[in-house]
């Protein structure tokens, strides 16, 4: 019942860790929210939260972008993100295929990180586009497949397909708090780990 007293190299090893990974979310806004057609629209929020909160408690540089509402076509960001962030201002756009931005661009590269966590709505378009985008780029892409949706369960599933078909490891939002914490040892962290992951279980 003895963890390894030297942790493997959290920057460079294989597995998510909170020194090697960035958090991306694009486009979680109320139209897009109503319009998924593929999941339990409240499971599908309480999902993104828990991927948002998670990375909050870790300290993961995040990354938020939003589709049209300087151009006033489409509202913020939802609320249960944007109460998680206060601080981060969504990158706004007009390019559907947020990769097609300078600023988005800018800032995920500016997290210096090469591991990616992709949620973004739709999924076959929003999370599809960027992500093979950040694939051709070298870049490590991890879409959560239970914190995203599409507008009917054919169209999601089509699209995770081409994600794993060009590289991409999927997780989940459990998958991922649980690769981050990695050892109940780790104190400091173990309070927000089991509020994140009972409250959202015990819904």
């Amino acid at each position: 019942m003895t963890s390894f007293p030297t942790l493997r190299d959290p920057a460079t090893d294989h597995l998510l860790t909170p020194q090697n990974a960035a958090l991306v979310i694009i486009d979680f806004q109320p139209v897009q929210v109503s319009s998924i057609q593929s999941m339990e629209k409240r499971a599908l929020v309480a999902n993104i939260t828990a991927v948002a909160r998670t990375a909050k408690l870790y300290g993961l540089p995040t990354v938020l972008s939003t589709v049209n509402v300087a151009t006033g076509r489409n509202q913020p960001i939802i609320h249960q993100l944007a109460d998680v962030f206060p601080d981060i201002a969504p990158i706004d756009r007009t390019s559907i295929n947020a990769w097609e931005d300078a600023d988005f661009v800018g800032a995920v590269r500016a997290t210096r990180r090469r591991k990616l966590i992709f949620a973004a709505l739709w999924t076959e378009v929003c999370l599809v586009h960027p992500a093979l985008d950040a694939l051709a780029e070298g870049f490590e892409v991890y879409p959560v497949f239970d914190a995203v949706g599409g507008t009917s369960r054919v169209a999601h599933e089509a699209g995770l397909q081409r994600l794993i078909q060009a590289g991409a490891k999927p997780t989940t939002w459990v998958q991922l708090i649980c690769e981050l914490q990695r050892d109940w040892n780790r104190a400091e962290t173990v309070p927000g780990f089991s509020e994140i992951l009972f409250a959202v279980e015990g819904r």
